[in-house]
């Protein structure tokens, strides 16, 4: 038996292989079986290449656990004990270098994973032995073991077979990987699709009441799986099947993209957009990076586009290391040119199956158009194609091209500065009435309901030559898209808008986090009595808030409200008739006030001008803030005064409590006095 150091350059590298080498113990068995896998691969090449002249026989690996052990077993290539010295006690070798310098040519899809992969396993495992026997004639079969310092011995040893079985001796905080039910995982995790078969135990039927093992083994994986295959001999059914088998609880896929190239990187594929029924199932991560069929992450961040990682599906690139790092994927050229291919390879299947079936696009936009919307807001590239594919939507169902819509529009919808005016609604229901109100001026309203559509809006209007979005509720009609020739208007007398707005302010329940503006339009008399609007700017700030940290404070900001008196309506006027005849003779007497006030508040300024403020007497500075304070009790009396005529007005509630509950904002008490006010007003 022959002992000697493992040739490191630290003094004990394994303390730093269990702790920081890899960043997930389980990954020990991916790499295990990997190097099996490879083993087997290049036994496979030297029979084509006819320099191995035996029989193959079964290829399979054997995964099986005892007591104490878990055992990966191959029929490879196997080594001697010379190269056992070179791959495994020099780790700085690499046996697949040397391998693939040889065989280059033919060997274009193996990759080696001799050196620091085996040594994955000293993190769940306190000794490691490899019982291995090389393929070549007259090989002696060897046995090498280490406990985890850098320690070995290497004996001769009775192995009949070629292959190599790697033993773990499980370390006791690892027991874990005994146990059969995470071995299955982690299997299925990392080994499903590996191109030779690995088994794990034997299949099992059920007899006499319970599961028993037959004869045959359990084999884990698909050697073959879909994206290896040519698109050419696929059915729409076998991407479905093998969706289902990815997904298993997921709708079916509303699309999918076959992705194969091999210049100037190796890429094979497929991704799937999926069916999303709300918001909550947006998820990442759901795309499977493999490196030749072995699994590799599901972070795909950096080689797929930042809006593709809401796809699902599987990416296999040889050119996509197996132990993978953020750093590596930031700076390779490989990923850069994969990450492009991807976006354009997307972007084409988009515009064809557009092209070629726009009626079937149409029936899929709402389910696609979270991924489309996601990808023009990140990529400029991918903008610029999507821009012949992407649609909008009106509030009647039909779907238009931007090109489209801009021809539709332009007409009608251009104001007096030479704006574009694109109007759009949120929610069909919740804003039907402003909706209709355009639809009456021959205007087309957008549906833009999903989360991305205010920040879709943002950038549009900085793509968009002289065009803006507004909400069709962010102001009154004629205010939106305002024209040259502005319509015939009425005024109120003076001290009217003022007795009306005070009026309606004084009724409006208490919201939180919510301010009203009030003011008075003239609108004509067909329009509603009262409306509710909101700036476009502040609501779109708020709403950008919510997938924006860096705008958060907006959202911490109060909704700003206008509501808008209609003075032009019956009911309007009404209100301002019965305001007058109730307080006219009580507010004319704070008015003479008021008036008194303000006189002796102009003469007093008047006497400070154009002197210092240390040379103003100080008897003229307090009678000058007793005026003051004075005008302001009496206009607070005054708005008193209004406010309690309202407040015996059930026509000023009733309008305020129809205009809130007609945009969602009339809740709890104020609902509940709102349904007894409108039952009295029926009797």
């Amino acid at each position: 038996m022959q002992k000697g150091n493992i040739g490191v350059t630290t003094e004990n590298i394994f303390p730093v292989i269990k702790k920081f080498l890899y960043s997930d113990h389980e990954i020990f068995l991916r790499e295990i079986v990997s190097n099996a896998v490879d083993a087997t691969q290049k036994l496979k090449t030297f029979a084509s290449l006819g320099e191995f002249k035996g029989e193959l026989g079964d290829l399979t690996i054997h995964v099986s656990l005892d007591k104490d052990t878990l055992t990966i077993s191959d029929r490879g290539i196997g080594l001697t004990e010379e190269e056992i010295e070179k791959y495994i006690n020099q780790i700085a070798f690499s046996g697949a270098n040397d391998f693939l310098e040889k065989y280059k040519n033919d060997a274009n899809a193996i990759i080696g994973h001799f050196g620091l992969g085996f040594y994955s396993s000293f993190m769940v495992a306190k000794r490691v032995d490899i019982v291995t026997r090389s393929y070549k004639e007259g090989a002696k079969a060897v046995k090498w073991s280490c406990d985890g310092s850098p320690e070995y011995t290497i004996e001769e040893c009775d192995k009949a077979d070629r292959g190599t079985d790697i033993v773990l001796h499980i370390d006791d905080d690892c027991k874990e990987f005994l146990e059969k039910s995470r071995i299955e995982g982690l299997l299925k995790k990392y080994c499903s699709f590996l191109p030779v078969p690995v088994a794990f135990g034997k299949k099992q039927e059920w007899k006499d009441g319970k599961y028993v093992d037959t004869e045959e083994d359990n084999v884990v994986n698909e050697t073959v799986p879909m994206w290896t295959k040519k698109a050419s001999e696929l059915k729409d059914e076998d991407y479905k099947e093998f969706y289902r088998k990815l997904y298993p609880m997921s709708d079916e896929p509303l699309f999918w993209i076959h992705l194969n190239v091999d210049y100037p990187f190796h890429l094979t594929g497929i991704l799937y957009f999926p069916k999303i029924k709300s918001n909550i199932e947006l998820q990442r991560n759901k795309i499977q990076l493999y490196c030749n069929q072995v699994y590799v992450t599901d972070s795909v961040e950096g080689i797929v586009p930042e809006f593709l990682t809401l796809l699902h599906g599987v990416i296999d690139s040889p050119d996509i290391p197996l132990n993978v790092s953020r750093s590596y994927l930031q700076s390779d050229a490989n990923v850069k040119k994969i990450s492009g291919y991807i976006t354009k390879k997307v972007a084409d299947r988009l515009q064809s199956i557009f092209k070629n079936d726009r009626k079937e696009f149409e029936e899929k936009w709402d389910d696609l158009k979270i991924f489309i919307h996601f990808g023009m807001l990140t990529q400029d590239d991918f903008y610029e194609k999507a821009v012949k594919f992407a649609l909008f939507k009106d509030t009647e169902g039909k779907y238009y091209t931007q090109e489209e819509y801009k021809t539709l529009i332009q007409g009608g919808q251009t104001d007096k500065d030479g704006q574009l005016v694109y109007l759009y609604a949120n929610n069909k229901d919740e804003q039907y009435a402003y909706i209709e109100t355009a639809r009456n001026k021959g205007y087309s309203v957008l549906l833009f309901d999903g989360q991305l559509d205010t920040a879709l809006a943002n950038m549009l209007e900085q793509k968009l030559e002289k065009s803006r979005f507004v909400r069709v509720d962010s102001d009154t009609i004629d205010k939106l898209i305002a024209k040259e020739t502005p319509a015939a208007t009425t005024t109120l007398e003076t001290g009217e808008a003022e007795a009306l707005s005070e009026a309606f302010r004084s009724q409006i329940p208490q919201l939180e986090k919510t301010e009203f503006h009030v003011s008075s339009e003239s609108l004509g008399e067909d329009s509603a009595p009262v409306m509710i609007t909101q700036s476009e700017y502040m609501r779109r700030m708020k709403e950008m808030a919510a997938i924006n940290a860096g705008m958060s404070f907006y959202g911490e900001m109060p909704a700003m409200y206008n509501l808008v008196l209609n003075h032009d309506h019956p009911l309007i006027k009404s209100v301002l008739e019965a305001e007058k005849q109730a307080c006219g003779s009580e507010v004319a007497q704070i008015d003479a006030q008021i008036a008194a006030l303000d006189a002796e508040k102009k003469q007093l300024e008047e006497a400070k001008k154009g002197k210092k403020e240390e040379e103003v007497p100080q008897a003229d500075k307090d009678k000058l803030a007793d005026v003051e304070k004075n005008l302001s009790a009496e206009r607070g009396k005054k708005n008193a005064v209004y406010a309690g005529f309202a407040a015996q007005n059930d026509t000023v509630k009733q309008l305020i409590d129809l205009a809130l509950l007609q945009n969602g904002m009339l809740k709890g008490e104020a609902l509940n006095k709102f349904v007894k006010r409108s039952i009295s007003l029926i009797k």
